[in-house]
């Protein structure tokens, strides 16, 4: 991660945090051993597959806006990062994933019921960690996020394929789905930190407005970039009925024959047309420009918060994560 934001590598970023991290991974691999042998193998093959572990980043980094304990901050980044995991696990069941960040999936390697097993456990671990933090409100935020996240996996398999789709309803879906996660990460590490609620409030809005640009850019990346950098086919979202917001906004206002076409494909559940042939006409629409333009709004929502937060080295971490995660490539 060699990408230079508003002064600042990110990699610099994960290197300030580098002690704190690895502590937050040996949680993470302690969590995640069990005394049944394919339990164990099966979620330290997705822990091994590593990630940015954007969530316990924000954790620390918002609890240096209070009285900074990386004990009591490691229980709950890693119970956000497991939650994080076990969505992984069941979307790659219900999207009939192969790969993910460019292994094989768990359902893949085992199968559907190791991977729903094995994701029901790394959830329950998460639990089990996060029990250790004596606040009834973290735990009242913790909860309230995983149902919300429930529905919006929910509502993600009732809109497979439905060409009839308006904005409002793609943002409600990827807010429960993605960036809900992202702004409890932001929240819990304040609250538990004892930060001033004022502070607490507007970093659970700064993540809130980063994972809103980080799905949105995501979704775009799915359509613009290729396998190698995503460690997935290209257009795989639109392959499992998956309507994003470039391609809605094909269907509300391009062409009449793109419209057609992708209308055409996803009545027929894939079936009819090429997918190919419709990512290259969603690459050529005012689709993809209109929503980057979207991801930027989001991006400048997340940096206005940031200005009333008080200064320091966490404030700056936190607009450069801001700035790397609208205009990533990855």
């Amino acid at each position: 991660m060699q990408i230079r934001v508003n002064g600042m590598k990110l990699a610099q970023i994960y290197k300030n945090l580098r002690k704190d991290l690895r502590e937050i991974e040996r949680e993470l691999e302690e969590s995640v051993q069990a005394d049944h042998q394919d339990l164990s193998r099966s979620a330290a093959h997705l822990l091994e597959a590593g990630g940015k572990r954007m969530r316990p980043v924000f954790v620390l980094l918002a609890g240096q806006f209070g009285r900074y304990d990386v004990e009591r901050l490691k229980r709950v980044a890693a119970p956000l990062e497991l939650i994080h995991m076990a969505t992984l696990v069941h979307d790659d069941v219900i999207d009939d994933a192969a790969t993910r960040r460019g292994r094989a999936t768990v359902k893949a390697k085992w199968d559907n019921r190791v991977a729903m097993y094995t994701g029901d456990f790394i959830l329950a671990r998460s639990l089990d960690i996060v029990t250790q933090i004596q606040s009834p409100e973290a735990h009242r935020v913790l909860s309230n996020a995983i149902y919300q996240m429930c529905k919006g996996e929910i509502e993600q398999i009732r809109d497979f394929y439905d060409p009839d789709q308006s904005v409002l309803r793609y943002l409600h879906r990827i807010k429960r789905k993605t960036a809900l996660l992202m702004s409890v990460s932001c929240e819990l590490g304040a609250l538990v930190s004892d930060a001033d609620p004022s502070v607490v409030r507007k970093l659970r809005l700064y993540g809130y407005y980063v994972g809103m640009a980080f799905q949105i850019t995501d979704d775009l990346l799915d359509l613009t970039g290729d396998q190698t950098n995503l460690g997935k086919p290209a257009g795989s979202d639109l392959r499992q009925g998956n309507v994003t917001l470039p391609v809605i906004e094909v269907l509300k206002r391009g062409p009449e024959e793109d419209r057609e076409r992708i209308i055409r494909y996803l009545h027929s559940r894939g079936q009819d047309g090429s997918l190919s042939d419709i990512i290259e006409r969603v690459r050529r629409s005012r689709g993809i420009p209109c929503a980057q333009e979207l991801a930027d709004r989001y991006l400048n929502k997340a940096l206005t918060v940031l200005e009333d937060l008080p200064q320091g080295e966490a404030k700056e971490s936190l607009r450069s994560i801001a700035h790397f995660v609208a205009h990533r490539s990855y």
